[in-house]
């Protein structure tokens, strides 16, 4: 019996972008590193075309989704739950159930991003945590909902892993696109030094 590894292909994935707000930017570790890995996706989801799926944390209070991500008005779900996982998200997944994969990035790592893994999980889909296009206020809780989404059968990936998992091939039609995407190495994000800014 073959063994489920959760592969990605663009046509089993689906990516949401969780809470990329502006009252965040002065306040999450590494903040412009996360928004240059988001924009990388983002750009990346219309080239390939997988449907982008957008939330905003009870934006009168905490603003839209940063300019920089040239987010539709509109596009974006309001919520004051932390999981992405409210009725309208559900609704929207309902209608494309072959889409088992979510690509997560946004943040805060421990609350919105750990909330939406477990939700998604426990609802049967695939996630892959992209761990350079998330983060928190501090390293610490970063690093431990990495931990535990990993624990909880979530994948850890990277923004330029991911890509190539779902081109697979670089005879890929949208390859050369999406390789100028991801021709310069993602920004240093602190992964690794585990030490705060």
């Amino acid at each position: 019996m073959a063994r489920h590894v959760a592969k990605v292909t663009a046509s089993s994935t689906r990516f949401f972008l969780c809470d990329m707000q502006e009252k965040f930017r002065s306040t999450i570790c590494y903040f412009p590193a996360i928004l240059e890995v988001n924009s990388r996706l983002v750009e990346a989801s219309r080239i390939l075309n997988i449907p982008l799926t957008v939330t905003e944390q009870y934006p009168k209070a905490l603003g839209s989704t940063v300019a920089e991500l040239n987010i539709p008005n509109g596009q974006a779900f309001a919520k004051t739950k932390f999981s992405m996982m409210i009725d309208e998200v559900q609704r929207d997944l309902q209608e494309e159930p072959e889409r088992n994969n979510v690509v997560l990035f946004g943040i805060e790592t421990h609350v919105c991003i750990l909330q939406t893994a477990l939700d998604l999980l426990e609802h049967g889909f695939d996630v892959h945590v992209v761990a350079d296009g998330v983060s928190s206020r501090t390293m610490v809780d970063r690093h431990f909902a990495l931990a535990r989404m990993r624990q909880a059968g979530a994948q850890i990936t990277t923004c330029e892993s991911i890509l190539f998992q779902i081109m697979q091939d670089s005879k890929h039609p949208n390859f050369k696109e999406v390789q100028k995407l991801i021709i310069n190495t993602s920004p240093d994000s602190g992964l690794l030094s585990g030490v705060q800014p």
